[in-house]
């Protein structure tokens, strides 16, 4: 291990004697940085996550993973929580390293298995003409008695060479298959391609670069005894993002069946790395924001909807005015933003500088493509730009923040300024709503959606460990 990354363990301390030499792993973060991690051969990968939580002072909001990453083969996944990673990585090349990275899609097909499982690929769902829920349907996946089955057309890579194959391809529990006869799946005409049960699914991140894949959407079954043979992977292409999301989703559910159950409806339930370990979990559903008045002594809901709306609109009022005592902090132009409001959104998370666009579509992807994930950056061709890249039904787009300028002021009923001549603002609609400085935008959009196709939900945040 390098000497220059810090070591920290996991066991009790004080050690009364040396004993035997203990698991040692190696977790980096997405800006290089790495820690060396003594850690107990039954340590699970949740509880190293938790540990790397707490050392690091990020919130925990359960979406935390250790992914295994395959630099050579460009190769990827994320552990399960209930994995022993000294098990793991006894399996890994020395190439290969831990990664510590948000995946927000980890569970995210429990709270919405219409977006991972369509009805055309789930032949339990056609045999019974969608008139059974998507909850009975995940049910069936983790009831190791049921039979559910996923079929569509893949794309196999031919072993030893860079040339592909579309199949008829059927996923069950015993394993996947393919079809020697277009679409039949009569068993005279299926062969099995792999088992599940000594396999793990990858997504490949450079897919056409080294695999000369037909599309983007490449992932791959490894099994679990190899450790870089490039001939024993059984590399796979769907062709949409949607298609390989339920391949490789429906693998896991297969494959761990009731353990992902629990894994994701225990997050509380955690084995202690170090005495008096304890981290707070703190999580924000947009269901459980309601609106609030905090006039009196003591705070009240709004219940009356017509005061909830007029209560938003004195606190649109309210952000303009403290855009106004920001700008009195100085301002080297009328027509330029405040010093403050100028950088002030470069102290926030979700705010990634001057990336590229495809940089910024590669965090999105590998943080899990979630509804509402989002993340913000400069614009590459207008300095005074900035750009929202927001995902949304699995698909990745960007939205111009412009800089807009006031040119009139006007007075509220009340006779008091609202809006001062010259002053800078931030919008997303061309003018109709104007933010004082970028975290009033993101904060708007979190409880509104606007103009966006959803709300804006999980920051796409990047840690130093």
């Amino acid at each position: 291990s390098n000497s220059n990354s810090p070591t920290v363990s996991l066991f009790p301390q004080p050690r009364l004697s040396p004993g035997p030499k203990r698991p040692i792993i190696k977790v980096y973060s997405e800006d290089g940085a790495g820690n060396v991690v003594e850690v107990p051969a039954d340590m699970r990968a949740r509880d190293v996550c938790q540990f790397l939580v707490y050392r690091s002072h990020c919130l925990d909001d359960n979406s935390w993973s250790l992914v295994e990453h395959h630099p050579l083969l460009g190769l990827e996944r994320c552990l399960e929580d209930h994995e022993l990673v000294v098990q793991v990585q006894a399996s890994m090349p020395s190439d290969s390293k831990f990664l510590f990275r948000k995946n927000y899609d980890k569970y995210e097909f429990f709270r919405n298995p219409l977006n991972f499982f369509p009805e055309q690929m789930v032949a339990w769902c056609q045999e019974s003409n969608g008139s059974i829920p998507h909850s009975q349907l995940l049910q069936n996946f983790l009831n190791s008695s049921s039979c559910p089955e996923v079929h569509g057309f893949l794309y196999l890579k031919a072993s030893g060479r860079k040339s592909w194959k579309r199949l008829s391809m059927f996923l069950r529990r015993s394993g996947l298959y393919y079809s020697t006869k277009g679409s039949s799946k009569e068993p005279r005409h299926l062969r099995l391609l792999s088992d599940l049960e000594d396999s793990s699914v990858f997504t490949v991140t450079t897919g056409r670069k080294l695999h000369n894949a037909p599309a983007d959407y490449t992932f791959c079954i490894k099994p679990s005894k190899v450790r870089s043979e490039c001939k024993e992977l059984r590399m796979l292409c769907a062709e949409d993002e949607q298609s390989r999301t339920c391949w490789m989703t429906a693998f896991r559910l297969l494959k761990y069946g009731i353990l992902l159950d629990q894994n994701y409806k225990s997050p509380q339930q955690r084995m202690s790395p170090v005495p008096h370990f304890s981290t707070p979990v703190r999580s924000v559903s947009e269901n459980s924001l309601v609106a609030m008045d905090f006039s009196g002594r003591t705070g009240r809901v709004i219940e009356n909807p017509l005061e909830a709306v007029s209560a938003a609109v004195e606190e649109g009022q309210t952000w303009r005015k403290r855009g106004q005592r920001m700008k009195a902090l100085g301002s080297p132009s009328p027509f330029q933003p405040s010093s403050l409001s100028s950088v002030i959104h470069r102290t926030q998370l979700w705010f990634r500088g001057r990336i590229r666009r495809e940089e910024s579509h590669k965090m999105i992807m590998q943080q899990g493509q979630v509804d509402g994930l989002f993340l913000l950056r400069d614009c590459q061709s207008n300095p005074k730009v900035f750009v929202l890249t927001l995902c949304h039904h699995q698909k990745i787009r960007h939205f111009q923040i412009l800089p807009v300028i006031v040119l009139t002021s006007y007075l509220l009923p009340s006779f008091s300024t609202c809006e001062e001549e010259g002053q800078m603002s931030f919008s997303l609609d061309d003018g109709s709503t104007k933010f004082t400085d970028l975290i009033h935008l993101v904060e708007f959009y979190q409880l509104n959606r606007g103009v966006l196709p959803c709300k804006l939900k999980h920051p796409c945040t990047v840690v130093a460990l």
